[in-house]
């Protein structure tokens, strides 16, 4: 099983309804998805300087899984818009 994390930090200057937007597309995936296991995702709570503001959790049955995931249409605009939003996208990917 892979486990697939993402942190996104949103520019200074994007609006609470583009965040949302953003959340909601992520949150859609898993019905669009068939590889999609698992996929939890929400704001950072505690704002911390350190925090990043948007976080995913979401599970594949293998590496193939998760590639055809990062290659999938319905995919393609969640990355797009993160790119417009967000200052820094950062993810990692592990065996669980």
């Amino acid at each position: 099983m892979i486990r697939h994390v993402v942190f996104f930090k949103f520019k200074p200057d994007t609006n609470e309804a583009d965040k949302s937007e953003l959340l909601a597309m992520i949150q859609a995936l898993p019905g669009k998805i068939a590889e999609v296991q698992s996929l939890e995702a929400g704001f950072d709570v505690v704002r911390s300087p350190r925090s990043f503001d948007l976080g995913l959790v979401s599970t594949f049955a293998d590496l193939a899984a998760l590639g055809i995931y990062a290659r999938h249409p319905d995919h393609q605009p969640v990355i797009e818009l993160a790119k417009v939003l967000c200052e820094q996208v950062v993810a990692v990917d592990f065996e669980a």
